[in-house]
């Protein structure tokens, strides 16, 4: 019977340890590369487990990435491949789960033997590098995602009709930011090409135009469009890799030799992302490489790939090119905004309308659209038949419409191309004339023909804190004291223009000069004086104590609160040391004869006068709290302001008068 209870016991344990384990999602996910072979030529096909449906959320699906060993690779969910050589491959997956909440499936290489070469290569994919990407092109297999491994596609091609040799870069982990966003941990390349360790020297002798620094010094809210456009071969190879190196952090340099002519070939990476990345999923990041198609010629391509920052793998995404931004330089600029979709539908989308919300602060009417796919001309004010990109402003909203586009759905039958059925839309908006510092938000709705609305994630921009010095100035009143003259000068160091509730941090040297008084009365015996004795005195001594302190008062944080631009309020601790305290009494004794209780006649000679001073720093240190009010401008620039401070150490009470100047 013991026994019997002891497996029920274990059978119950492991059930519930294997219950929490699927709470706790630990159970590692697997796809698995099954193929077949024959001769050269082999099919391949994955095997995927459940997907994870995320609530509210489109239908989960796959993507695919493959990669076959010899330097060709494809998207296709299950591609077929011929090698051109015998010999031993190894074939690599990667899947990404799209609308699904748990982590993307793990899969293991598998070797491949190929042994009978009796297929043409010439049925392979054609990925058309030359005709439709101008000979460059950079991909990924999924956006980044923190502490995730990504893969990166660089393909190149010589477009010209001679052999070529030449050099490729790639510049990654962007010095806007302060951690690295990517570790380089694999690197696979099938061309025999030879990595550089070298550092790059360019030639800075040439002269550089203000524009040029503005872009080369990062000073520039925007990147160079022209960084992304390789139709043409921009000339200034030194001033591109200049600027590259001022942008990013590391680099990677790859010599190439005899390339031959209309000949394609990749590149891959792989990057996993760190525990350290960047965790604002607004933000866009990047990498860019620069293709040198000849040594020893400046002429040189150059494509920057944009990605946005995921927490799930989710095809339609707002993203802001500056996520943090400094309050005192956006006056003038514009905020950047990316909005990215694709149609996971079974046939193509002819209407798409992406509704973005607009934060206050922004003007729409400076609207300017920089980019989109697919490419089409802004709709005139007439309705045309000709695909075109409409923008309709509202009060909080603009939509942007593409309208008569054919755009193709992933699950279309013949759509092989990914990036075919992926769209975006590109803009910029200027500052408003009135605006605050305050977080703006924008999110939107992308609506694929007449289905439901699609939410995506909501697109933040935070403005940096910055640094607001003050100077101040004023005087000090202690109701409780006799002749009180006290002057200040300080500074104040706080958030620059804060628009609602910030902290305050203050330093302040004062003067302070007061009288004080002290006076006794005692009756004496027998007085004896010069010549005389008197049998019944009384004496008088009054001391006047006059006080010159120096002191350090200090505001170590307080909370303040600005209810309109006029009116500010505060609250907070005050410290103050004195740093000098001299202390000049003067002691006057007199006496009187005293009869009967009563004070009779001055006794001449027996009266006395003393002067002493004395210096007595850091002995007197007061704590208070205070709370007061500033009328003026109460977020930057002049203003006036009373506060009142109780000190828990007499005299209690002070009041703070002052002006101050916050720059």
């Amino acid at each position: 019977m013991k026994s019997y209870l002891r497996v029920i016991f274990v059978v119950i344990s492991c059930h519930y340890i294997s219950a929490q384990s699927i709470v706790n999602d630990t159970i590692t996910r697997e796809a698995s590369i099954v193929y077949s072979i024959k001769g050269n030529k082999v099919s391949f096909n994955p095997e995927t487990p459940e997907l994870n449906q995320i609530a509210g959320a489109p239908k989960a699906f796959y993507t695919y990435y493959w990669e076959f060993g010899d330097g060709n690779y494809s998207f296709k969910k299950d591609p077929v491949h011929v090698y051109k050589d015998e010999g031993n491959y190894t074939a690599k997956l990667s899947v990404t789960n799209n609308y699904d909440d748990g982590k993307p499936p793990s899969t293991r290489p598998k070797d491949i033997s190929i042994t009978t070469i009796n297929q043409n290569i010439d049925s392979n994919q054609n990925h058309n590098l030359i005709t439709d990407h101008n000979g460059f092109r950079l991909q990924t297999n999924r956006e980044p995602m923190p502490e995730e491994e990504m893969q990166f596609i660089v393909s190149y091609a010589n477009n010209r009709d001679y052999a070529t040799s030449g050099t490729l870069y790639l510049f990654f982990n962007e010095k806007k930011y302060k951690d690295k966003n990517f570790d380089l941990v694999d690197v696979r390349l099938h061309n025999n090409e030879q990595e550089i360790f070298k550092k790059i020297v360019v030639d800075n002798s040439r002269y550089i135009s203000k524009n040029e620094l503005i872009q080369t010094t990062g000073i520039s809210t925007f990147l160079d469009d022209k960084l992304f456009v390789t139709d043409t071969l921009k000339q200034n190879l030194p001033l591109t890799l200049e600027e590259a190196k001022l942008s990013y952090q590391d680099v990677k340099e790859y010599d190439f030799n005899e390339m031959q002519a209309n000949e394609e070939r990749n590149m891959f990476f792989t990057f996993k992302t760190t525990p350290e990345m960047l965790k604002d999923t607004s933000a866009v990041i990047s990498i860019r490489s620069i293709y040198v198609p000849e040594s020893g010629n400046d002429a040189h391509k150059v494509l920057t790939k944009e990605m946005e920052i995921v927490t799930s793998h989710d095809p339609n995404k707002m993203a802001v090119y500056d996520t943090r931004l400094n309050y005192r330089l956006v006056r003038y600029k514009k905020l950047k905004y990316k909005v990215r979709f694709q149609n996971d539908g079974e046939g193509p989308a002819r209407l798409i309308k992406l509704n973005v919300d607009i934060p206050k602060m922004l003007d729409k009417s400076t609207l300017e659209v920089l980019d989109m796919y697919p490419k089409c001309k802004i709709c005139p004010e007439e309705d045309v038949r000709y695909s075109c990109l409409d923008t309709i402003i509202s009060k909080d909203q603009i939509s942007f419409q593409f309208k008569n586009i054919y755009l193709p759905g992933t699950a279309q039958k013949g759509v092989y191309d990914k990036d075919s059925t992926k769209g975006f839309v590109k803009y910029a908006l200027k500052f408003g004339k009135d605006f605050h510092k305050v977080t703006s938000k924008s999110k939107t709705a992308i609506i694929f023909d007449k289905n439901e609305p699609i939410i995506t994630n909501t697109s933040t921009s935070r403005f940096k804190p910055g640094i607001s010095i003050g100077v101040k100035a004023g005087y000090n009143r202690f109701p409780d004291l006799k002749d009180s003259e006290s002057y200040f000068v300080g500074a104040t160091i706080s958030p620059y223009k804060s628009y609602k509730k910030y902290f305050q941090a203050e330093i302040m040297i004062s003067t302070h000069e007061f009288l004080d008084f002290e006076s006794i009365s005692e009756q004496v015996g027998t007085l004896e004086i010069p010549g005389a004795i008197v049998d019944s005195a009384i004496k008088f001594e009054e001391s006047s104590l006059t006080n010159n302190k120096l002191n350090v008062d200090v505001v170590p944080v307080s909370f303040r609160y600005n209810l309109n631009g006029i009116i500010g309020l505060g609250i907070g601790p005050q410290i103050s040391l004195d740093v000098s305290n001299e202390v000049e009494t003067t002691t006057s004794i007199e006496y009187f004869t005293y009869f009967n209780n009563r004070v009779g006649k001055h006794i001449e000679g027996a009266s006395s006068t003393t002067t002493t001073v004395e210096n007595k720093p850091f002995t007197d240190i007061k704590y208070g709290i205070f709370g007061d009010i500033t009328i003026g401008a109460s977020r930057i620039g002049p203003s006036l302001g009373a506060r009142y401070i109780y000190n828990f150490k007499e005299p209690n009470a002070q009041l703070h008068f002052y002006a101050i100047w916050k720059i």
